[in-house]
């Protein structure tokens, strides 16, 4: 057992790297071009060191990493890392005047993680049994197949592939200027990959809620297992409607940036599916009030995109559904996330598990 003393934080780091996009990413409304990568380190009185993260798909890196070495940071020395809930509140407290918003929330995220994997190393538990620990392992869909820009052919290839890789589900973009050109991409998905695989959409904001709505109706047939997305992510009235208007479960979360949005969703039956994100919520703490949260309303978690992360936070939870596979930091890391039979195998290792490369760091470090 530690002692506070020696889980006291007496030193903290913030950097950013720019890690490449491993392949072309786009969706209705945007390009993924690069991820911001913001890091923060801390070391404890007694040496355990531990390391967090968040990141941008393009632009506002710098802002966050400002706001950590020029308010945050300073404030987190001498706090213990033994307590993520008083390290989380006394940050959010001295940032009160910029939350609630994307830039505080990154910067949030990045400390709280990093003070999560010292409290872990520190304790010998790897995050997913120190989180909650409902299983070792969670189902694994696949959205790097399923990006807008790629033909019906491709598409069905890429589906046939994750299916033969015995993944549960894969998630295929949508937002095509013509309704029927949506349709006609997810049917040659569907035909080919039959009833048994789990088919997604994700139209990333881009509708009305009038839009949303007539376009459910023509993808009612297909079976989709959900619809991410649909409306701008303050719209909860216009999820609300399209909600009570179809059959297929409206997936929303990774555009929110705090756990009373999520209550609002979830109060408003507008969420058949939360997606919460680690990095945008601001960290573990938070994404565990939200993950429970869900589960009171009897509302399953399928978080966004941090496959590396998200793994062990959604085999903490009991109602824990999918994560999302999109391979991010294999340019940064030693080891991949473990999959197997569709899979994904929470890391066993104390912490977050994530294996970094430090040498591949410090080369695509811009600040």
């Amino acid at each position: 057992m530690t002692t506070r003393d020696t889980l006291r934080i007496v030193e903290a780091q913030a950097w950013l790297c720019d890690v490449p996009v491993e392949t072309v990413r786009t969706d209705a409304v945007q390009s993924f071009v690069k991820q911001e990568t913001i890091f923060v380190t801390v070391r404890t009185a007694d040496g355990v060191t531990g390391t967090g993260y968040s990141y941008t798909i393009g632009t506002g890196g710098a802002a966050v990493l400002s706001l950590l070495r020029e308010s945050l940071l300073g404030v987190l020395t001498g706090l213990d890392a033994a307590r993520p809930e008083e390290v989380w509140s006394t940050l959010y407290a001295a940032t009160r005047a910029t939350t609630v918003g994307p830039i505080t929330a990154l910067a949030l995220a990045a400390v709280d993680t990093a003070v999560w994997d010292a409290r872990c190393r520190a304790a010998g538990l790897p995050l997913w049994v120190a989180a909650g620990g409902a299983r070792p392992r969670v189902p694994l869909y696949d959205t790097e197949g399923g990006w807008l820009h790629l033909s019906p052919d491709e598409l069905v290839t890429q589906a046939s592939e994750a299916k033969r890789r015995g993944l549960r589900g894969v998630k295929i973009k949508v937002g095509k200027p013509h309704a029927g050109e949506d349709a006609e991409r997810l049917r040659a998905v569907r035909d080919a990959v039959g009833p048994d695989l789990h088919l997604m959409v994700d139209a990333n904001q881009s509708m009305t809620a009038a839009e949303a709505i007539r376009r459910a109706a023509l993808f009612a047939p297909l079976d989709l297992f959900w619809l991410e997305e649909p409306l701008p992510a303050d719209d909860v009235a216009g999820h609300r409607r399209l909600a009570a208007s179809t059959t297929i479960p409206v997936a929303v979360g990774e555009s929110m940036y705090s756990v009373g949005h999520f209550r609002e969703y979830l109060a408003a039956e507008a969420a058949g599916i939360v997606q919460v994100d680690v990095a945008r919520i601001g960290g573990i703490t938070p994404w565990l009030k939200v993950a429970h949260l869900a589960e009171a309303f009897n509302v399953q978690v399928a978080p966004h995109f941090l496959m590396e992360l998200h793994v062990s936070l959604t085999c903490a939870v009991p109602n824990g559904l999918y994560v999302e596979h999109i391979p991010q930091l294999r340019a940064v890391t030693t080891a991949e996330m473990a999959i197997a039979d569709g899979d994904a195998i929470a890391p066993s290792e104390p912490g977050l598990g994530i294996a970094w490369d430090l040498d591949a760091l410090d080369g695509l470090r811009v600040a």
